[in-house]
């Protein structure tokens, strides 16, 4: 397929839409996920009263952001003591003088000698405290020998006497955990995407982990490409519900339609906010011909042409650090492929070497990485996603024959993505760590789609 069609041959193909050397890979992969994983134990906690029966949704909650995080291996369970702390309280330590020390109760080297063999262990155990559910949190590093120097954090958290307060609770002791790993939780963190479960496709909302999904326009039309504001205010997405494909402006804050002047054109699509958030890239046909990339204020005034060409450009994303570049699907060279330019149109660089189709890039957070589509070394069609160092473009392949894959986007962590995927015989929104690692399915009604990863 070339990009010498119609937009509506391009809305289907290009938005819709052999590995390098292990030493590259791991290269690449290091510096986005790290390099090898302590072991953490994270026994289920229990509770006194009525938080027991919530106690099923936090144990839950705490292993899977733990697991998820690609900060740490987890200890298996089966391996565990039988006398599993508590509080710190709990602890005994061994009797006597080595080598004949006496056990005399649980101890920091019942975990982290084997068959456990951990390095960091949770302790705690939760309560009712005037109606609310309060949880008493440790974390330690089991290495150490002596107990207070073992105990790197203790917290008290507060949550709703519901499932939901215990999952809040979960997250927020596990945030506390990353953060002692210099690492970033995505709790508080949304992803917006497209469904058409309610048998029109509208734009949805849910937390990082799938929870809590929630319709949020009701336009009865198809609505996709979204974009969300750097502060979380503003959500901008194209829609046929006028007839011809449009950019609407929505307040999050309110859920009210904002003022926007849609410029007469075929198509007005892929709306994208610049870094400071003052201003909107998109891609239309406002100056006849094929699709190319234009710039407006937040309310589409102040029109301006990014780049001159001929073929189809779409899908700009602007560099999140520099808000200097952007990388787009521009069809220069024939079929789509990647390519990174300045906001200004000049220095014009092809990143995909020019094999198959190549769409969907995104920027990490970093503005040194991309994440994008492609059908390099499939037949025509079959996308799966890669990931690139832009300055040396070495990439690494993160899926492999899973269906097709497409629609990467960052994190607020830079360490996952959120993609969509019809490995599962529909297409649904689906995170992994940026190695491909620790797959996850967040969607299952309907046909799910087009997801963007928002801190807030």
């Amino acid at each position: 397929m070339t990009l010498k069609k119609s937009y509506v041959g391009i809305l289907a193909a290009v938005l819709g839409a052999s590995a390098l050397l292990w030493a590259q890979q791991s290269d690449i992969i290091i510096k986005l996920v790290g390099g090898t994983m302590p072991v953490i134990a994270v026994p289920d906690v229990r509770a006194s009263g009525e938080a027991q029966q919530h106690m099923d949704a936090f144990n839950q909650t705490l292993f899977a952001d733990l697991q998820d995080s690609g900060l740490f291996k987890m200890a298996p369970k089966s391996m565990y003591p039988l006398e599993v702390p508590q509080r710190p309280q709990d602890f005994r330590a061994p009797a006597g003088e080595p080598p004949r020390q006496q056990r005399q109760g649980p101890w920091l080297t019942d975990w982290s000698q084997p068959p456990v063999s951990a390095n960091y262990l949770t302790v705690g155990y939760a309560a009712v405290q005037n109606d609310r559910l309060v949880f008493f949190g440790w974390l330690y590093n089991v290495g150490q020998s002596d107990l207070n120097n073992a105990q790197l954090f203790g917290k008290v958290y507060f949550g709703s006497m519901d499932a939901a307060g215990a999952r809040q609770v979960a997250h927020e002791f596990a945030a506390d955990i990353m953060a002692r790993m210099g690492a970033q939780s995505l709790a508080g963190s949304k992803i917006y995407f497209t469904s058409d479960r309610t048998g029109h496709k509208e734009v949805w909302v849910m937390d990082f982990d799938g929870e809590n999904q929630k319709q949020l326009t009701r336009l009865r039309s198809i609505s996709r490409f979204i974009a969300v504001s750097p502060d979380g205010t503003r959500l901008a997405f194209m829609t046929f519900a006028k007839g011809t494909p449009e950019i609407m402006m929505m307040s999050l804050e309110t859920g009210r339609m904002l003022p926007f002047y849609n410029q007469r054109a075929s198509l007005n699509s892929n709306p994208e906010f610049t870094p400071d958030g003052q201003s909107l890239l998109f891609s239309s046909t406002a100056a006849g011909g094929s699709a190319q990339i234009f710039q407006c204020n937040l309310n589409g005034s102040g029109l301006r042409r990014v780049g001159v060409t001929t073929a189809i450009e779409v899908e700009p994303k602007v560099n999140p650090k520099s808000g200097s570049e952007i990388v787009m699907t521009s069809g220069r060279s024939g079929p789509p492929q990647v390519y990174k330019m300045n906001l200004d149109g000049t220095d014009v660089v092809r990143l995909t070497s020019g094999e198959g189709d190549a769409v969907n890039p995104s920027w990490n957070p970093n503005g040194q990485h991309i994440a994008f589509s492609w059908t390099r070394g499939f037949e025509p069609g079959n996308y799966n996603i890669f990931i690139m160092d832009v300055a040396s473009r070495e990439y690494v392949q993160l899926t492999h024959g899973a269906g097709r894959n497409e629609n990467p986007v960052w994190a607020p962590d830079g360490r996952h993505l959120a993609f969509s995927s019809n490995r599962s015989g529909s297409t649904q929104i689906w995170t992994m760590l940026a190695n491909g690692t620790k797959v996850r399915r967040l969607t299952s009604q309907g046909r799910n789609e087009n997801p963007v990863w928002s801190k807030n």
